[in-house]
């Protein structure tokens, strides 16, 4: 605005400047303008003869485009890396943004480079992109920026001399262990970073291009960034723009520029060479047979072509004739090798296919293998990084190296990051784009490098853990929130804090005592260099029902930047909290033991923020994904909540890219900044704010309690393991009833809670929500009625029984069943995959069973053995063999719906066997008279013969191995 003005006045037009602490354009006493770039478009608009908005409705429309660059990406912290990157583009041809004189658009990107520390860092340095650079400087040379620059303070260059230790994270390092480079001078090392353009970079690519320009800083060396064109079918030229952006975003900068399609004239001739030599061969066998023979170590006739032979076959290969695109050129190696990579490798193969940088000229492409390491020689990279993945194939890349008598670079393998609940496969991740589950490559939910930057990991952060892990070849499943706690180290020194409550549970509380009235308070409580904010005060706050719920006559509740209030009295409808009445008790300065809560105050000079608080959840909802297993089994359709919310006023000021912590919420980054009221809609454009995990919460973020929220089952066991010492005693001893039927009872509340939680994420009707939370409160006084506590989450009761009594130790048989049955149920527990607290409930059953058999038996309970005493009146023969023969056809159907289980088959097929399972078990009880349970001896009545002993013995000895079996299978033990 101020260079518009000092331009106009130039150019002799009346406008009066005076230097202040706001900006703002007084046309009249009813017309004023407060943001910089509506007063340059009136003062162009105003005298259009300047010509500084353009000529035409192109040019006119180009200078809007600029304006909204320098508010947006220009502005913003995390694009300003790409958006200079874009600009010096731009800029490559030109002198001036629009036009062939300066205009509006010039004045605001300048003011944005001009007054951004980070580019004066970039400037000064020598290290800014050349055509900003001159851009730059050339502007500055100008009348009228020159006089700008002596009435403006110069801008500090942070970063520079000594580290501001307020505003720059002091995050403690936690380097991982890397590995010097075998052989590595300082000076001389030169590595790459080699992706395929073919997608975009995601986090473990980040890995890989982090750790390579680690090294070249660590050795003072050279980082080639080449792009592997090996496959015309899957380059183009968009991904490669892509790709350059997301390694400027990384903030990486590479010494050289290279494609694998600059060599491909030499790798034909090599491979020429290899034919001439008898080192290779042309293979024209189908594809299907050509992979079988290689699985068998079968050497195919082709192999003994004669040179002339090949050579003319590959002459076809190069012009793309029929015959030429059926085959394939193959390294002679070893057909017997153990291992596969060896069995004569194809270097290279035909593809009818435009290439997006070297057109139609050829037809034959080399293959990855065959083209890494002849490039990686010539281009003199010293040292190749690659991951254990690759690890199979060093011995072909070395093969290849000495074959053509080429210069041999050192392998160094490193482990790839592998995250749970995560793939990281190019066609796994695009399938969920066309799915329209996510909305596109840069989704927050995505492992992309723009998801998870849109989503709030800096840069810094994402190198911090990288560096941690180091250069380490163990190959591990991690978590996403090692991720996002190291972020957290980062970014909590310096966002500034807000306030946003739940638009649908706001709970008006009148202040007595208040007035309306504004000060500044701190952005940060313990970092006052971010500046402060304007807090509001007036006689009507709102606080959110969460906060509301929990508070009591009488109780004094501290009010953030506020102080101590004393709430008088209590408004409830239907057992809600409607309204509430307070009196300032601002005198006391007792905050020890009183609930601090967030609040916004109602008035008129401060309207709330419309914002919109966007919650997150993993796209894949099961951790550890086994080899093989289809992905979109585990694919999670509702990852994504949104909550509106009233924002505090100054969240007004936020622009896309800021990142800032919502007391008592979490942290966010705002993904949509604020948009006042538009002419054309008359509505405004809310503040659209994406949560950013930070390694602990798992669930949307709360307006807080009196006590702390749970944390996640993870978090709680760890918690249980690093206070072991801490435990309090025993208050009270469990009841006898404490039994099997009380654990059913306590899981079936637990279950009932989840269930109503769910129905409230997933705004159920009121009805339904209300039905269910009926059910729970039911299921919690039975609880209470039989074991004389309340029912809490974390305090799961003992699976004891009752003391064997003399009636009880005869009754061996029933614990037998009893036994079997719970370990039938842990196994399953385990195979299911079920949370430890779970399992664990279910182990200590099974061991109390145990321990009342050894007590009634006298002798520890092993599987297959037969109960001293087994109580059952002799049975009939008729009736012993029918029900024996029920009991067979139930083990049967038993065996086979575990079976279609196990082979994942459809839901119809095991329905149906479901259902005839059912059948059998129903028709076994009206035999019995009781139901089928699967004990080893329950399928079996006594028979009166002598041998029925003998069969007991053998039904035992098969339901054990069963349960072997399914043990294995569950285990996945090796075929």
């Amino acid at each position: 605005a101020l260079l518009t003005a000092e331009f106009v006045v130039k150019a002799g037009k009346p406008v009066k400047i005076e230097l202040g602490n706001n900006t703002s354009l007084v046309v009249d006493k009813n017309t004023s303008f407060n943001t910089n770039h509506s007063i340059c478009r009136f003062l162009a608009r105003s005298f259009p003869e300047l010509g500084i908005q353009g000529n035409t409705a192109v040019e006119k429309t180009e200078v809007d485009h600029w304006l909204l660059f320098a508010q947006g990406r220009l502005s913003c912290a995390n694009d300003f890396t790409s958006a200079v990157v874009y600009l010096d583009t731009v800029l490559g041809p030109i002198t001036y943004l629009v036009g062939h004189s300066v205009t509006i658009a010039d004045f605001a990107v300048w003011e944005c480079l001009h007054s951004n520390s980070a580019w004066q860092k970039l400037y000064t340095s020598g290290e800014a992109p050349v055509n900003v650079k001159r851009y730059y400087k050339y502007l500055c040379e100008q009348p009228v920026f020159s006089s700008i620059m002596k009435k403006t303070p110069k801008v500090e260059v942070k970063g520079g001399g000594g580290k501001d230790k307020k505003t720059e994270s002091s995050v403690k390092k936690d380097e991982g262990k890397f590995v010097d480079l075998p052989g590595a001078e300082m000076g001389k090392v030169v590595v790459r970073f080699p992706p395929e353009a073919s997608g975009f970079l995601h986090v473990g690519h980040a890995k890989a291009a982090l750790l390579n320009y680690y090294y070249r800083e660590m050795f003072k060396g050279t980082l080639i960034m080449r792009f592997d064109d090996t496959n015309p079918a899957k380059e183009s030229s968009e991904f490669e723009q892509v790709i350059l952006e997301d390694v400027a975003m990384l903030g990486i900068k590479y010494d050289k520029f290279s494609h694998t399609s600059d060599h491909f004239d030499l790798m034909l001739d090599l491979c020429t060479k290899m034919i001439k030599e008898g080192k290779a061969y042309v293979d024209n066998t189908e594809p299907e047979q050509m992979k079988k023979e290689r699985e068998e170590r079968v050497e195919n006739d082709n192999r003994k072509n004669s040179v002339e032979k090949n050579l003319k076959m590959w002459e076809e290969m190069k012009k793309g004739s029929d015959s030429g695109l059926k085959s394939c050129v193959r390294a002679k190696l070893d057909m017997q090798s153990d291992n596969g990579c060896l069995r004569d490798p194809t270097m290279y193969r035909c593809k009818n296919e435009t290439h997006v940088k070297t057109g139609n000229k050829y037809k034959a492409y080399p293959t990855y293998d065959f083209a890494c390491p002849i490039v990686d020689s010539v281009e003199g990279v010293t040292h190749a990084l690659r991951t254990t993945e690759y690890h199979d194939r060093d011995d072909q890349y070395f093969w290849f190296i000495e074959a053509l008598k080429l210069r041999k670079p050192h392998i160094y393998e490193y482990s790839r990051l592998n995250l749970q609940n995560t793939v990281l496969s190019k066609r796994k991740l695009t399938w969920f784009v066309n799915e329209g589950i996510v909305d596109g490559w840069d989704d927050p939910r995505m492992p992309t490098v723009r998801g998870v930057l849109r989503r709030g990991l800096t840069v810094e952060g994402l190198k911090q853990f990288i560096v941690a892990q180091g250069s380490s070849r163990s190959v591990v499943m991690m978590e996403w929130d090692k991720i996002w706690s190291v972020n957290k180290k980062v970014i909590d020194p310096i966002v500034p804090r807000y306030t946003a409550l739940l638009k649908d549970d706001v709970v008006p509380v009148t202040m007595k005592g208040a007035v309306e009235s504004m000060k500044q308070v701190p952005k940060h409580p313990k970092n006052g260099e971010i500046g402060d904010k304007d807090t509001w005060y007036s006689p009507l706050i709102y606080i959110e029902g969460a906060d509301a719920e929990l508070i009591s006559e009488g109780e004094m509740v501290t009010f953030v930047n506020w102080g101590n209030i004393n709430f008088t009295k209590i408004v409830k409808e239907n057992g809600k909290v409607k309204s509430m009445e307070a009196v300032l008790n601002l005198d006391n300065k007792d905050f020890k033991k009183t609930q601090k809560i967030t609040w916004l105050a109602v008035t008129d000079k401060a309207p709330f923020i419309p914002c919109v608080c966007v919650q997150y959840d993993h796209i894949i909802t099961k951790p550890i994904l086994a080899k093989g297993e289809d992905f979109k089994q585990y694919v999670n359709r509702n990852s994504k909540q949104d909550n509106v919310m009233y924002g505090d006023p100054c969240l007004k000021d936020l622009k896309k890219g800021d990142i800032i912590q919502l007391q008592r919420r979490g942290y966010y980054i705002c993904d949509q900044p604020y948009e006042s009221v538009s002419v054309f809609t008359g509505k405004c454009g809310p503040c659209v704010l994406l949560n950013i995990p930070d390694g602990h919460q798992k669930e949307m973020p709360t307006a807080g309690s009196k006590h702390k929220q749970e944390g996640s089952a993870k978090e709680k066991a760890q918690s249980k393991k690093g206070k072991a010492a801490e435990k309090s005693p025993k208050d009270e001893n469990p009841p006898s009833s404490t039994n099997l039927d009380v654990v059913d009872l306590y899981n079936r509340t637990k279950a009932q809670g989840e269930r109503v939680r769910n129905l409230k994420t997933e705004k159920a009707k009121k009805e339904l929500v209300d039905t269910e939370v009926k059910i729970l409160l039911a299921l919690k006084a039975e609880y209470k009625a039989v074991t004389g506590k309340d029912w809490k989450p974390d305090d799961p009761p003992k699976a004891t029984l009752p003391s064997a009594t003399s009636s009880v130790k005869g009754d061996a048989g029933k614990l037998n069943e009893e036994i079997a049955a719970q370990g039938n149920k842990v196994r399953d527990l385990k195979s299911a995959k079920a949370s430890k607290g779970d399992i664990d409930t279910a182990v200590k059953a099974l061991l109390a069973l145990k321990a009342e058999y050894k007590t009634a038996t006298g002798s520890d309970w092993k599987p297959g053995c037969v109960p001293p005493s087994i109580g059952a009146p002799p049975a009939s023969a008729s009736t012993g063999g029918a029900a024996a023969d029920i009991n067979n056809k139930i083990a049967a159907q038993g065996d086979k719906v575990r079976q279609l289980k196990s082979d994942k088959a459809s839901k119809a097929d095991i329905d149906t066997a479901v259902k005839a399972l059912l059948a059998f078990k129903a028709e076994y009880k009206t035999a019995t008279g009781s139901d089928w349970k699967p004990a080893p001896s329950s399928g079996t009545p006594p028979a009166v013969s002598s041998t029925g002993g003998a069969a007991v013995d053998i039904n035992n000895k098969i339901a054990a191995q069963g349960d072997k079996v399914r043990q294995l299978k569950s285990d996945k033990a090796s075929k």
